[in-house]
């Protein structure tokens, strides 16, 4: 029986774990993790992360032939295959800091399978890794190898979070990047062979391990580049009189181009995009291409203008000030049908807000007080590490409420932004939290989630990004 051991028990150890063990049940899957409460949650009922379909697929498997686990060292000792799937924060301090990626916990995972090693291992780097972090990998493991051969391979992850499971059961394409030598072949063979019991083998692709760790990076950059246009074209289309989502539609309708990632929000967030176009840049600037640097950059320079403009837009549509008024908040996780907060677009929003003294109510079907309140106290890139080595910060933001349905959220506000594309939110009604709001009540759709047109006949100021604007807008312009 092969044994595979994935160490992080994170958003991508813990699904992509399972569905191998569902799809794969003669192999058997441990995933280990050293955090304590993580490895209790996957055991539990209630498991840390929300994902559509992930409770059934845990549940046909645990006990089976999936493990979730605290004694890392064991079940490493034990595996054939050792995925590595650990947090890779942005340095913040020290050469590269604020781009580069921080390979510590990558380092001390590398070291402790070698001191545990008595057989031969394929070790699967799974974490999103600048280039070459392979060869440092290799050298870590050969100068501590006591005579045992490993083998390295890249097999970067392409989930989307709210459609995971989905993407792992039908996923566009598998990727195995490893050496052109015999043994790193019979190594991305043996990883191959996992996959190929669900994946059709067209979608297999086999590249050399340079080329995979940068496919992840690449993929990332091209999504979060286009997401990036149709937000600079929003900009331009609100200035113009044109609605981006008629421009977005007609443009997508080329073959060449495509409908997918077109559509105009508040800017993009997750945990992958802006890390990952960091780490590229700062690739970029090592290797000598100042030029191909700032053409990465700029993608991010617009999703914070894009954020920036939103904010203004508020306080300017508001007499120019939101002190002490109740803004709603609408959906705090990065997308729908995920609880995930990290580089929400939400966080700068309202520490945006909150900088010009607002009053703020916020309601996500899926995020908890305590995950709101922590990312409006953490500072950038702390929310990348392990959970139990972020700061535990004690002070909550006063001017900060949570509600337990949008309904509260709104009451007596003076303002609603709509953050996340939640589906619920589409059919609240209205015409009641009209009723219930101060007047004049406004509506910022930072997600183009409501009909306009509708809102306004019932009386709402309504701002749509990328939208034609209403009078009241026009007469009240934001700001750059």
């Amino acid at each position: 029986m092969v044994k595979i051991c994935c160490i992080g028990a994170g958003y991508v150890g813990g699904p992509t774990m399972a569905v191998i063990a569902l799809k794969c049940p003669s192999v058997e899957v441990a995933v280990v993790d050293i955090s304590v409460p993580r490895i209790t949650a996957w055991n539990s009922d209630q498991l840390p992360i929300y994902e559509p379909g992930l409770d059934d697929v845990v549940k046909q498997c645990r006990g089976k032939n999936l493990f979730f686990s605290t004694d890392v060292e064991k079940h490493v000792r034990e595996a054939d295959i050792v995925f590595v799937s650990v947090n890779t924060p942005t340095k913040t301090r020290g050469l590269g800091a604020g781009k580069a990626a921080d390979l510590t916990y990558w380092e001390s995972a590398a070291r402790m399978i070698a001191d545990v090693s008595v057989s031969d291992k394929i070790v699967v780097e799974k974490s999103t890794v600048p280039v070459k972090t392979a060869e440092a990998i290799e050298k870590i493991l050969m100068h501590n190898s006591k005579g045992i051969k490993f083998q390295i391979l890249s097999n970067p992850e392409f989930l989307a979070e709210g459609t995971a499971i989905e993407d792992l059961f039908y996923p566009d394409r598998v990727l195995i990047g490893g050496r052109e030598t015999p043994e790193g072949f019979k190594a991305v063979k043996a990883l191959k062979d996992v996959y190929a019991q669900w994946v059709p083998e067209d979608r297999i692709l086999t590249t050399n391990l340079w080329s995979a760790e940068l496919t992840k990076l690449a993929a990332n950059a091209f999504l979060a580049q286009r997401i990036s246009s149709v937000n600079a074209m929003s900009a331009l289309c609100e200035a113009t009189g044109a609605n981006v989502s008629e421009v977005s539609y007609a443009v997508g309708k080329d073959s060449r181009i495509g409908p997918k990632f077109l559509n105009s929000s508040v800017g993009f967030g997750g945990s992958c995009f802006q890390k990952d176009i960091l780490n590229l840049v700062y690739i970029c600037e090592c290797n000598g291409l100042p030029e191909v640097a700032e053409y990465w950059k700029q993608v991010i320079k617009i999703n914070d203008y894009q954020k920036t403009r939103f904010v203004n837009r508020i306080v300017s549509s508001m007499f120019n000030t939101v002190s002490n008024k109740k803004i709603a908040v609408l959906g705090f996780a990065f997308k729908k049908d995920t609880g995930d907060t990290r580089e929400t677009p939400a966080i700068d929003v309202c520490k945006g807000l909150l900088g010009d003294k607002a009053r703020i109510s916020i309601y996500d079907p899926q995020v908890t007080e305590e995950q709101i309140q922590r990312d409006l106290t953490m500072n950038k890139f702390d929310w990348d590490h392990p959970i139990h080595l972020q700061p535990m910060s004690p002070t909550t933001v006063k001017q900060v409420s949570v509600a337990w349905d949008a309904y509260a959220a709104t009451k007596d506000a003076h303002g609603i932004c709509l953050l996340t594309e939640w589906d619920e939110f589409k059919t609240l009604d209205y015409e009641r939290i009209f009723e219930n709001m101060q007047k004049p009540a406004f509506v910022f759709d930072g997600r183009n989630v409501v009909d306009a047109e509708k809102l306004r006949k019932i009386g709402f100021i309504v701002y749509s990004i990328g939208k034609p604007l209403d009078q009241w807008l026009k007469d009240m312009p934001a700001l750059a």
